[in-house]
């Protein structure tokens, strides 16, 4: 069964973000997915062929979490968009992040850090499926430095092509229009 890519269109208007480097984005996102399909295919006729002990075999194994991951990652960047209002402070999410970081803008103020860090990456909000615990992680790749047993909660991609085009070097500017455009039930409802 073949991944594929969803239709953000819905994105298109976006306060901050434009609607070029979105489509070059979602291109991007669409890229992934059809990447991971075609390592997927030839793991699979691989193994089928036996040469699953192969080099050739171990390296496409490596790429399948590159890309399965900017695949994934992308869709819950794009899912996280699109909101028009600000978080509820008085509603459940804001609570637990108040429970765990003393306040919303304590939160937001380690995720906005965790996002402006030289690099390029990910800025994701986690929560640890065993403790239920929230925290801010930074990401180098796609595919390395994912915390074991966590879920994203919130993600933001701040790679160069999801800012640069529209803000250059800015990318706190960019910071700023992602966390405008946060549509605050999906991380919410991402929360165990």
């Amino acid at each position: 069964m073949a991944y594929i890519a969803k239709d953000y269109s819905k994105l298109v208007g976006m306060m901050g973000l434009s609607d070029a480097m979105l489509a070059n984005h979602v291109t991007l996102y669409q890229g992934y997915v059809n990447n991971t399909n075609k390592v997927l295919d030839t793991l699979a006729s691989m193994l089928k062929d036996d040469q699953a002990g192969t080099p050739q075999y171990a390296e496409l194994k490596r790429r399948a979490g590159w890309e399965f991951n900017g695949m994934r990652l992308h869709e819950l960047y794009f899912d996280n968009l699109g909101g028009k209002t600000p978080l509820d402070k008085a509603g459940s999410f804001a609570v637990k992040l108040t429970a765990e970081f003393g306040s919303v803008e304590a939160w937001e103020k380690d995720f906005r850090a965790t996002g402006a860090m030289r690099g390029i990456g990910w800025a994701i909000l986690y929560q640890d499926n065993v403790s239920g615990r929230l925290f801010n992680q930074w990401i180098n790749e796609h595919d390395t430095g994912h915390p074991a047993g966590c879920a994203p909660v919130l993600v933001m991609d701040v790679f160069e092509h999801a800012y640069m085009p529209d803000y250059g070097i800015k990318r706190a500017a960019y910071i700023d229009a992602f966390m405008r455009n946060i549509e605050w039930s999906v991380p919410a409802s991402r929360v165990k």
